[in-house]
């Protein structure tokens, strides 16, 4: 008897009345019993213990998707409409895809090409990038020094300057900054002398402020439609994603 209550429990329970194993009726000696006997049982067939923690990770997967999918919805509006942040890709594509990017980011710089491929070779993505630097002082002066090129030059601009940050190599610095955008034709002196202005400083709050809505904590982030995505995904992943957004 001890021995199938001690199966019955580690199959959930299902195949006996549930008084069978209320342990309060038993004696001392029957509970110790059959403790005994699912510890045995467990160490015979440790494979029921994987099969409970896959079982319980899926749940919890599932459980973190669907938290996911609510925040998306709550926050739909500055996730995909906030007004500042660049847009690019297909203004009028059927998927819409943002990204929370750090400029010192070693795996946004891994993305980088491959969601620009993705674009390109689709043709019908519209692509939000937000800047979320979070990985110390040369993050935050990538991003202040993107914000300002756009704010001050224009989207095509900023486009232009951060597929150059996304691939800057050497320390980001107010003389590398400078530097940078007299290269590109741009005034350098302005450019940093905006990057600390209260225009600048409050898109970042905003979008760090969304991104704690979202418990987003790490970079590349990305959201494809209703889904959050979190952390870098190879092209073929974000194709067959993009197909099977498209699918439903």
């Amino acid at each position: 008897m001890i021995r199938k209550l001690a199966t019955a429990a580690a199959f959930g329970l299902a195949a006996l009345p549930a008084l069978a194993l209320d342990l309060d009726k038993m004696s001392d000696a029957d509970r110790s019993a059959f403790r005994a006997e699912i510890r045995a049982y467990l160490l015979d067939n440790p494979e029921v213990i994987m099969e409970a923690v896959q079982i319980l990770e899926q749940r919890q997967a599932e459980s973190e998707a669907a938290h996911d999918f609510s925040l998306v919805e709550k926050y739909a509006d500055p996730i995909f409409s906030d007004g500042y942040s660049w847009v690019g890709g297909n203004p009028d594509g059927d998927i819409t895809l943002v990204e929370f990017v750090d400029y010192r980011c070693g795996y946004c710089r891994r993305a980088h090409d491959e969601v620009q491929q993705l674009v390109d070779t689709d043709g019908n993505i519209r692509l939000i990038l937000k800047e979320f630097p979070i990985l110390g002082e040369q993050s935050t002066l990538s991003s202040q020094f993107a914000i300002a090129v756009k704010q001050l030059n224009g989207d095509d601009a900023y486009k232009q300057v951060h597929d150059a940050l996304i691939s800057f190599k050497g320390d980001v610095n107010t003389t590398a900054l400078s530097r940078l955008a007299d290269t590109m034709g741009y005034d350098g002196q302005a450019l940093l002398a905006h990057m600390a202005s209260p225009a600048v400083a409050d898109e970042i709050a905003q979008t760090r402020q969304l991104a704690g809505a979202l418990n987003i904590s790490g970079t590349p982030t990305f959201v494809m439609q209703d889904q959050l995505l979190r952390g870098y995904l190879p092209y073929r992943n974000m194709k067959a994603l993009v197909e099977e957004k498209r699918g439903n």
